[in-house]
């Protein structure tokens, strides 16, 4: 077990993991991890389940994904890493949200460098429902850059819940440190009209949410210690044979390098309309499906794919099946015996619900 910072499977300066390496033995099955968030007994952030490899027809998606939708996360990627560079004067402190943020981090601190002239580096920190961001990670970067130069990334918004949730822990740690973080999110896609900063509202496959540690440096998710203690992980170093994680970054900054300025989006996004729309959708499945608790609700490819990926799932909704983005959740829950309707007035391309204790 250690605190030291380390770039995972990623060149080293790429990325530095502000994260504690656990042993693996700490893993808790997916089925006793559902049953003990459910009950209240643990909050979902304090276990991880173990992971596997991905299956040969499952990574198959994968590389689709990546021949479909790469040059749009590229576009993304540049549009983003431009409007950083719009609104942060001097060098700037990327810090991505892991891990679904940590490969959008990478690239958008080596486009801030290569396309944009800028001075970077980027650390990946964790951050978790009802516990905030990890405060301890927060305090080491201070020590060593401008509070004002931080700027928090990830891939996508959901139902928002981690901008608003970044946005109190961020509020309070300046105010217990006499910081000046500023707590906006920036993301590729921000479906919940959440972010501070979003290349787009489309809710599109992004390659890198369809695998786990593979595309993420090996790193797993990660789980939250006690106060005084970084947030964990654990790093699959067994996987490095089947490891994408620097092929992916390379290929994605490649393709966004080869832009230029014509190829980005330009057009506003409407953050207020995004918003309604979530809270819509969100209204109308928990009556439609009975659902208590708007958590077991996860609305997006992104967030859809997690519930299948570490979650016990109870249906996956999706808008038109024939749809290459959500041909690997229609994949994973034929693997998995999970149930899939096709609604086509979902404003998203696929919602997936959590299996509530109360459904048996």
């Amino acid at each position: 077990m250690t605190d030291a910072p380390f770039s995972g499977s990623y060149q080293a300066g790429d990325v530095q993991f502000l994260l504690r390496q656990l042993p693996a033995q700490q893993f808790t099955s997916v089925a006793d991890k559902e049953a003990l968030i459910q009950s209240g007994r643990k909050h979902y952030s304090e276990m991880l389940s173990p992971e596997s490899l991905p299956s040969g027809r499952y990574l198959q998606v994968f590389e689709d994904a990546c021949a479909a939708n790469l040059a749009q996360m590229a576009r993304d990627c540049l549009a983003l890493a431009g409007m950083i560079a719009d609104r942060r004067a001097g060098d700037v402190t990327v810090v991505s949200l892991a891990r679904a943020g940590t490969p959008v981090g990478v690239i958008a601190k080596r486009l801030l460098e290569q396309r944009f002239g800028r001075g970077a580096v980027h650390y990946s920190v964790s951050i978790a429902r009802d516990r905030g961001i990890d405060a301890v990670a927060l305090r080491q970067i201070v020590q060593h850059h401008a509070s004002e130069s931080v700027v928090f990334i990830d891939g996508w918004t959901g139902k928002g819940v981690i901008s608003r949730e970044l946005a109190h822990s961020v509020a309070r740690f300046n105010d217990e440190h006499g910081t000046a973080i500023d707590s906006g999110l920036y993301v590729l896609s921000d479906l919940a009209g959440s972010a501070a900063c979003a290349a787009s509202e489309a809710d599109y496959l992004i390659p890198s949410s369809i695998l786990n540690a593979t595309v993420s440096g090996l790193v797993s998710r990660t789980v939250v210690g006690a106060p005084d203690q970084l947030h964990g992980c654990v790093y699959y170093e067994a996987f490095a044979p089947h490891d994408r994680s620097r092929q992916f970054v390379d290929a994605v900054t490649a393709a966004a390098l080869a832009l230029d300025g014509a190829d980005l989006p330009h057009a506003a996004l409407d953050r207020a309309a995004a918003a309604a729309t979530s809270r819509a959708c969100l209204a109308q499945l928990q009556q439609e499906y009975g659902v208590v608790d708007v958590n077991l609700i996860k609305p997006g490819i992104g967030e859809a794919t997690r519930v299948l990926l570490r979650r016990v799932p109870r249906l996956l909704l999706v808008r038109d099946p024939a749809s290459a983005d959500v041909r690997h959740l229609t994949l994973l829950a034929q693997e998995k015996n999970v149930p899939v309707i096709i609604d086509q007035s979902l404003p998203y391309q696929a919602v997936s619900l959590i299996r509530s204790a109360l459904d048996g």
